[in-house]
């Protein structure tokens, strides 16, 4: 069973949602990134969603194209980011890492090679954002012979045939992304989400995490009533982009938003037992 797996399933027998944050590796700058991590994990983050610095990052907004910029200004790529796993794991080997990016830095590597290199690290997902599942089997194949979950997004218009070929494909989880658009946004409805994930667990055994849209705790607790992981980011990073002349105050300040969140998710579950 993956760290992934495990994770989820320790969880479901505490009657918990997991909650992920996603952060930009190297954003601001490459030293704050372990010590952030480290700090989200004791903020009471479940499992973490390290983004890849990329140029072009379509799906995301300017929130996170504006971290992708900072974070390679000082030539954040792909190696320095399994790097940074490397570092992260001399200190927890149990918290699940999953890699969020674009498949054109992997397409570089190579995929055996990534793949090798990313479980070496310690890394334990990878999400490729403009890699779908119709073109996904070689590289999904190649994770899987390195333990590696292959993790995909549906959206709202998923049909059921995509939700399936997702599932048999995917491993770890399938994200959800909440609404059409990029991150960011702020359009959350979480009986729409409710009624899809209805769907989406009719194709699927996996958890299936919810993210897009979530920007406070109300609406972590929200969300976690009805996902089996709520994923945040935009809101972290856009504190980090407020922090950036103080960068040693990031891993201080940004994970008391996580702390929040997860108070009042596992007072919801509380209510709710």
């Amino acid at each position: 069973m993956s760290r992934i797996a495990q994770r989820f399933d320790a969880l479901k027998k505490q009657g918990r949602t997991a909650l992920i944050p996603y952060i930009t590796a190297g954003d601001p700058q490459p030293d704050v990134t372990v010590p952030l991590l480290h700090a989200l994990v004791d903020a009471g983050a479940d499992l973490l969603e390290i983004g890849v610095p990329f140029s072009d990052p379509m799906a995301d907004g300017p929130v996170i194209q504006a971290a992708c910029e900072r974070a390679l200004k000082h030539k954040t790529g792909l190696h320095n980011v399994l790097d940074m796993v490397r570092e992260f794991r001399q200190e927890d080997v149990e918290t699940p890492i999953i890699l969020m990016g674009y498949l054109n830095p992997v397409e570089v590597m190579g995929y055996a090679a990534f793949a090798e290199g990313a479980s070496s690290a310690g890394v334990d997902g990878v999400l490729t954002v403009d890699l779908p599942p119709e073109e996904a089997a070689d590289f999904s194949t190649t994770l899987k012979q390195y333990q590696l979950d292959p993790i995909f997004l549906a959206a709202p218009t998923s049909n059921e045939e995509r939700l399936k070929k997702m599932a048999a494909m995917g491993g770890g989880f399938l994200y959800y992304v909440s609404f059409k658009g990029v991150t960011g946004a702020n359009r959350l409805d979480v009986g729409a989400v409710a009624d899809k994930l209805k769907q989406i667990k009719s194709c699927t055994s996996m958890p299936v995490g919810v993210g897009f849209g979530i920007r406070d705790a109300e609406s972590a607790a929200l969300v976690a009533e009805v996902a089996d992981a709520v994923v945040v980011g935009s809101v972290l990073v856009n504190r980090i982009a407020e922090l950036v002349a103080d960068p040693q105050q990031i891993p201080l300040q940004v994970p008391a938003i996580i702390a929040s969140m997860r108070d009042a998710m596992d007072q919801r579950s509380a209510k709710s037992a």
